[in-house]
């Protein structure tokens, strides 16, 4: 499959100030996949090391972590020698062994040399519990599911996935190929973006054991939940996390800590929040009342919603019927629209948009995204349906005067004045 942080790690690679690499994201999105593939492309030797797997790894990061001490250990313990030129090292799942994390400050002090990648299904969380985190030592991605075009590309759709990458205008598109892209759109809200389970529908086509793939990943996810917490803590994660999807279903999706326990307070589930944002399990979308540059000084950090990683894990939590793909529009709408609010905030994510932020006025009107561009504040309301209501965003434009107000939905391109509608599988590119 095609990743587009593939050129990612090409620039990273060319960059003659690099330090060692961190890749962050959920588990099974594709990090180790991508990383070997690069490894073996770009590189004439690669060296890959797990250390969940082979446990014999961790006595060489214990004492001193000294580079050139650990490269030759590993190279005697490997059976062949690690040089620096042309050569990609690989440090994989690295939570589980804290001292892997902080030597890669020594690496980048005492041998940059050596070209590093490190990743870790739950590396947020450990580099957030890390008390000696290598601070300005490393290099930083991000990693999350397929996007919605690179589910495209996978598909075998790479023209009509480039098509609408490089589209720079609001004029509609063939009706045809209109329908064409909806009708992906709603295999991808089935599907979702995981790796294995995009794989496994081109492979076989078989939607039954596609649903049994997705189990398997929510099951592996809630064993991480009591393998990397402890107890208590872990308790409180399944219960907040079980929460999500009938949270989502609701038509006001504000994040309330008493649908996870009666009377239970932010206190209760604050660290627990984090603890999911970190493992990239959860995207959150903070509360703004007042849109100003930057909206990160504006955001109420008390009000935000949260939104699964991935669509196609949140039709599995909610046991959709794949029955639903059949229907025109119902996936569109089903759970008051709660896959296409989830989904825009998956693709506005996986396109760098790193914190997520939503506009209300009391109780009269609501805006699902906004986003902050060279210093301009632009509005986007999210429609499941086919409804040209524009009640919120033109209130938004009454009371800010935004340059341009922007609606995401079932409908094709479309522009009159300051208003712009993008369909859905576009959104990632509204930039443009």
């Amino acid at each position: 499959m095609q990743r587009t942080i593939y050129k990612s790690l090409l620039s990273w690679k060319e960059n003659s100030n690099k330090k060692p690499l961190l890749l962050q994201g959920a588990r099974q999105i594709g990090k180790t996949y991508v990383v070997n593939q690069f490894g073996e492309n770009e590189y004439s030797n690669f060296i890959y090391l797990n250390f969940e797997q082979d446990i014999n790894l961790h006595s060489f990061f214990k004492g001193q972590l000294l580079p050139n001490i650990i490269i030759d250990d590993l190279s005697l313990y490997l059976g062949r020698k690690i040089i620096a030129k042309n050569t990609l090292i690989f440090f994989d799942e690295i939570q589980v062994l804290p001292e892997v994390l902080t030597s890669l400050k020594y690496f980048n002090e005492q041998a940059a040399e050596y070209h590093i990648i490190a990743a870790g299904s739950l590396l947020g969380v450990s580099i957030a519990s890390h008390t000696s985190f290598p601070v300005g030592k490393v290099n930083f991605l991000s990693m999350h599911p397929l996007s919605f075009l690179e589910y495209l590309m996978a598909m075998g759709d790479e023209l009509l996935a480039k098509k609408i990458a490089t589209k720079s205008d609001a004029e509609p598109i063939n009706e045809v190929l209109h329908q064409k892209l909806m009708a992906h759109i709603k295999m991808y809200l089935f599907l979702g973006g995981m790796p294995e389970v995009v794989h496994d529908y081109i492979e076989n086509k078989d939607i039954e054991n596609v649903r049994k793939i997705q189990k398997e990943i929510l099951k592996a996810y809630e064993r991480d939940f009591s393998k990397y917490n402890v107890k208590n803590q872990a308790l409180k994660t399944a219960e907040l996390w079980n929460s999500l999807p009938s949270q989502l279903s609701r038509e006001n999706k504000k994040f309330k800590y008493n649908s996870v326990r009666k009377k239970a307070r932010a206190s209760n589930y604050e660290h627990t929040v984090e603890w999911l944002k970190n493992s990239g399990l959860i995207n959150v979308a903070h509360n703004i009342s007042t849109p100003k540059v930057p909206l990160s000084g504006y955001a109420d950090t008390t009000k935000f919603k949260l939104y699964l990683v991935d669509t196609g894990l949140l039709g599995a939590m909610l046991n959709i019927s794949s029955s639903i793909i059949a229907d025109p529009t119902r996936l569109f709408t089903e759970y008051k629209g709660a896959f296409i609010e989830s989904f825009v905030a998956q693709e506005l994510v996986a396109y760098d948009q790193e914190k997520l932020y939503y506009w209300t006025a009391k109780s009269y009107a609501e805006v699902d995204y906004l986003v902050e561009i060279e210093n301009e504040i632009y509005p986007i309301e999210v429609k499941s349906g086919l409804s040209r209501n524009l009640k919120s965003l033109r209130s938004y434009e009454g009371k800010y005067g935004p340059k341009l107000i922007y609606r995401t939905s079932p409908r094709n391109f479309s522009k009159s004045d300051s208003f712009i509608n993008i369909p859905l599988y576009a959104i990632a590119y509204f930039r443009k």
